[in-house]
């Protein structure tokens, strides 16, 4: 009888066992490991994984990551020169921190067969030959506002043409007419301000966000800020997403990010209406969102991240995205008739907000890396100082300026818009 030992029994099994995987097709490859700030919150994570990169075909792992532990996981895998992370999508400046490890996607943009914006596509090339990142999708943040309180907008004010003295004048004249400030800002522990103040405030009032931190200009945005908040209802302070306070009717008129809005335009379209920002004195600041896919050199499967990207490009894709996340298309599409409310009010306003004859776009901090957080609590320690604290606006804003003055050098950070660009480290006057 012819015997085998335990070794040849062991290879015969394995061998029965890669062949039988082979013709069945039994085994699956690892999922591509897509690192990722963008639609955190548990919802739209959840459909990002079934709407939208379901339809990609093969097996993709999204994971919905906050700013610092994202930035400290591609660093590390970077400095590593090895990694499992396959493809990363990231604001711009989260990703023009790590310009230097990522694969050049300039091939990517020609394969998905979409027109993609052409602005978007040369900020993607992070001041490099290459395409560092292809734009992925964009948001901004608007206004809202409850069609009641249409009726206490000043005398002669067009809605699509505010001025801050014109929205503080609204919140007076609302006040006084309910009994209770009606204007909502997110000042709370998940509330946006600091973009507020970063993108919309400082540029509308000095033309800059960072190099006239505390000039004489910022002094007067400060003072009308101050005067501004005193027309902000106080729950303001606890707010992260504004469109609950608008749904529940304690907020008429608010300022808020795009996919933050979104269920309050859907669920309730008839109530509200979408317009753009004020202006300032120097213009009407306002900071494009722009969300970027980029492949880090470490990816273990760089050919099939360059996929996933042209797939995320696609017109279908983008539509998709845009359902499921409130992000508006980077490419150019034909948008279907059942879109949501949500699409056609933002839409609107953001068309009528970019095109504005005194527009001041404002990119998101560039060059921060995993100081992005520090740089934001400058701005909302500031808030808290002179506005809440009632602190003298210029010792506070001398103060807070060494603070922002030392993260931009600790980064090395240039400036960016709305200062001027170059390559020496960005600085405050």
């Amino acid at each position: 009888m012819f015997r085998i030992n335990k070794g040849q029994r062991l290879a015969v099994l394995t061998a029965s066992v890669l062949m039988t995987t082979a013709a069945t097709g039994v085994a699956k490859a690892d999922p591509l490991l897509f690192w990722s700030t963008a639609a955190t919150p548990v919802e739209e994570t959840k459909m990002m994984r079934e709407q939208v990169l379901a339809g990609f075909g093969k097996p993709v792992q999204y994971l919905a990551q906050d700013p610092g532990p994202f930035a400290t996981r591609i660093g590390a895998e970077a400095q590593a020169g090895k990694g499992t992370i396959g493809i990363i999508g990231g604001l711009h400046g989260e990703l023009a921190s790590f310009s230097s490890g990522f694969v050049d996607l300039s091939d990517v943009v020609g394969k998905s067969g979409a027109k993609v914006n052409g602005a978007y596509a040369a900020l993607g090339k992070l001041g490099t030959s290459e395409q560092k990142y292809v734009p992925w999708m964009q948001a901004t943040y608007i206004m809202a506002a409850n069609k009641k309180a249409l009726q206490y907008l000043p005398k002669g004010a067009d809605l699509n043409n505010l001025t801050y003295a014109q929205l503080i004048e609204w919140g007076k004249t609302m006040r006084q007419a309910t009994g209770s400030p009606k204007i909502g800002l997110p000042a709370g522990p998940k509330g946006l301000i600091h973009r507020f103040f970063q993108g919309y405030l400082y540029p509308s009032y000095t033309g800059s966000n960072v190099v006239k931190f505390r000039s004489p200009e910022a002094e007067k945005m400060w003072g009308d800020f101050k005067a501004l908040w005193a027309e902000t209802d106080p729950g303001s302070n606890n707010y992260g997403f504004m469109q609950e306070p608008l749904m529940a009717g304690q907020v008429w008129v608010a300022w808020e990010h795009t996919a933050r809005l979104k269920d309050a335009f859907d669920k309730m379209p008839d109530d509200f209406v979408a317009f753009p920002v004020p202006a300032g004195p120097a213009g009407r600041g306002f900071m494009p969102v722009v969300v970027g896919i980029s492949v880090p050199k470490t990816s273990p499967d760089a050919a099939e991240a360059k996929a996933l990207a042209a797939y995320m490009l696609k017109p279908e894709t983008q539509i998709t995205t845009l359902r499921v996340t409130g992000f508006f298309p980077v490419v150019d599409v034909t948008l279907p008739a059942d879109m949501p409310p949500s699409v056609r009010l933002s839409g609107a306003a953001v068309a009528a907000q970019s095109s504005a004859s005194n527009a001041k776009p404002s990119l998101l901090p560039v060059g921060l890396g995993d100081l992005n957080g520090k740089f934001n609590k400058a701005f909302s320690d500031t808030f808290q100082r002179i506005v809440l604290r009632g602190e003298d606006v210029k010792a506070v804003l001398a103060q807070q300026g060494d603070v922002v003055k030392s993260i931009l050098d600790e980064a090395k950070a240039p400036c960016w818009a709305p200062d001027p660009t170059t390559q020496n480290v960005c600085t405050v006057e």
